[in-house]
């Protein structure tokens, strides 16, 4: 993914206004503490002793400029810039030597900084038109397509020469035909377009020996790991104007034909790995449909194999050189100089210091795989992987949202830094959902529908649908238990444009007991203390803050003594610890 983002789509409308008033009190909430008082000074003969440092007040002092940083940026319309802020406010916790649950501080500090940082997110998500967290990038072929017209002038001698002489030494298994085409396409990356050309080079370094290892288990020519360059530039994030998406450009209806998953939570086109095997079996179904010929394979990778079918039966020809140049009408444009720009690129990837280029030197992609259940919190994993968001989100660029798939067969397997896999399943295996799903929930009532539900939480009938697996005219039960993307701290106190019927101000504690603690929780009441806080609670029965106040309907953190709390404690802790 390359930049540092949280990619959450952070939608304005109405926001500003609701800021104003939640600053204040989010600043005091995620105040460092005070550090303690310097130390007794030496007598008078002595020279005073200098305060003793601590640490964990810099950290939090630290993380607390980023996140009000963030705030100031998100009141005044600059999303990027927020976004980067709360992703470092979290990652100075995350990152620290000492880890995000080294110290009391430290964990209280952090689970309200996510909890205020998803109430941000949840409301952007309820207020927004794409719920989606990550905004597409250009997909390189259109840029491609805009700059390069067809050859006017021939190449130059010395291309005409450099390239002869390569391709004598040089073997490829996709047949290159040294022809005017494919030589103005190699001068046009090494001109204008070479730092394009360079960058996706280096970017292409992380995953091609992914790409050629699956492509060798198949049998495919590895010459093709370089289709991506012409297509995306090695960018998983890539969307073009056709809406095709990923390193390999797919297509919704063609990813679906090979495999590949698309829902609210998840776009499996934006993983490389899984889009790569998707690549492999469409590119033999292309090359079995034109009999072994890669070129007419190539252009209907771009235009669709019934396009280049009916060009081939139309103008009664077999070859894709005879077809471009004897009837170009037959072939859109795009696809007469796609196979060209991929060949030439193939020629340049193979020997790019000939050409021009630098070596591409940056290291393969490594990582870890670890299959969880159910949906997990991305700023969980990264917590207990003890690195930064925009690493989990750079290593995993199909997760559309700030959470793994509530639903998928089998669990879903997340990609971790390398050597963090066996922290993180232990960590798994001692949480609580509550602990690791920052989920809210909505019972059915009776005579609800999607719409009426949508109207009164605030969202889109179709982006709830979506979020719940089902059809924006599906049909809904009382009792169904609804996933809300919506911040609960809105429902509860209303939103200040559209007020919450008091009736709903119980969304959060009628949240479903699968949500709470799973079927192994029970429920346990509990008789706030003075001096008890939300933290303090929390950590008694192995739960979230997030999770109590939920449960509870609570819009603060105050707690009144006597109070009685309603907590889904796992089975195990259903005592609060000594």
């Amino acid at each position: 993914m390359g930049a540092a983002h949280w990619r959450t789509a952070l939608a304005l409308t109405g926001l500003a206004l609701s800021l104003a008033g939640c600053s204040a009190r989010s600043q005091a909430q995620l105040s460092a503490p005070t550090p303690p008082p310097a130390r007794a000074q030496a007598p008078a003969s002595s020279p005073p002793a200098a305060p003793v440092a601590d640490p964990i007040a810099a950290l939090l002092a630290e993380s607390q400029r980023h996140f009000e940083a963030g705030q100031e940026e998100l009141a005044i319309g600059h999303l990027e810039r927020a976004r980067r802020e709360f992703d470092r406010a979290i990652d100075v916790v995350a990152e620290s030597p000492y880890g995000a649950r080294y110290d009391r501080r430290l964990r209280e500090h952090f689970d309200l900084l996510i909890d205020r940082i998803s109430a941000y997110e949840a409301r952007a998500l309820a207020e927004g038109d794409g719920f989606t967290e990550k905004r597409p990038d250009p997909a390189s072929i259109d840029t491609l397509l805009e700059q390069s017209a067809a050859p006017s002038a021939a190449p130059s001698a010395a291309t005409t020469r450099a390239v002869s002489s390569d391709l004598k030494s040089t073997e490829h298994d996709v047949p290159i035909p040294p022809n005017e085409r494919v030589l103005a396409y190699i001068e046009l990356f090494q001109g204008r377009l070479h730092d394009w050309f360079s960058a996706g080079l280096q970017r292409g370094a992380r995953y091609l020996p992914m790409i050629q290892d699956v492509f060798r288990a198949e049998g495919l020519p590895l010459d093709l790991a370089y289709v991506p360059l012409v297509e995306s530039a090695f960018n998983p994030n890539a969307v073009s104007r056709a809406r095709a998406q990923g390193v390999w450009q797919f297509m919704a209806g063609t990813a679906g034909e090979h495999g590949l998953k698309r829902d609210w939570y998840i776009d499996e086109r934006s993983d490389p790995e899984k889009a790569t095997r998707a690549a492999a079996s469409y590119l033999q179904t292309l090359v079995g449909t034109f009999d072994g010929d890669w070129h007419l394979a190539l252009a209907s990778y771009n235009g669709g194999p019934n396009l280049v079918l009916r060009a081939l039966k139309r103008s009664s020809l077999t070859d894709f050189w005879d077809l471009v140049s004897k009837r170009p009408g037959y072939l859109p444009r795009e696809t007469r100089e796609y196979v060209p720009m991929i060949l030439a690129a193939m020629v340049i990837a193979r020997n790019p210091t000939q050409y021009g280029f630098e070596p591409p030197n940056e290291a393969p992609l490594e990582y870890e795989k670890v299959k969880v259940p159910g949906p997990v919190d991305l700023r969980r994993i990264a917590e207990w992987a003890g690195t930064g968001v925009a690493q989990i989100q750079d290593l995993n660029p199909e997760l559309l949202r700030w959470t793994t798939p509530v639903r998928y067969q089998g669990g879903y397997d997340i990609k971790v830094p390398k050597g963090t896999a066996a922290t993180i399943e232990a960590r798994l295996a001692e949480a609580t959902p509550a602990d690791t799903a920052s989920l809210k929930w909505y019972t059915v009532k009776r005579g609800d529908t999607l719409t009426t539900i949508a109207g009164k939480l605030g969202v889109s009938r179709t982006n709830l649908a979506a979020a719940n697996y089902l059809s924006a005219k599906s049909l809904v039960s009382a009792g169904q238990n609804l996933i809300i993307p919506i911040d609960p701290t809105q429902m509860l106190a209303g939103r200040p444009d559209r007020p919450a019927p008091a009736a709903e101000t119980r969304l959060a504690a009628a949240a479903p007991k699968a949500q709470a603690g799973g079927s192994g929780a029970v429920k346990v009441t509990y008789q706030v203390k003075r001096g008890d806080t939300l933290y303090g609670v929390a950590q008694l029965y192995h739960i979230s803050v997030a999770a109590l106040k939920a449960w509870n309907g609570l819009s603060s953190d105050a707690l009144t003594p006597g109070a009685h709390l309603t907590i889904f404690a796992p089975k195990t802790d259903r005592r609060p610890r000594p």
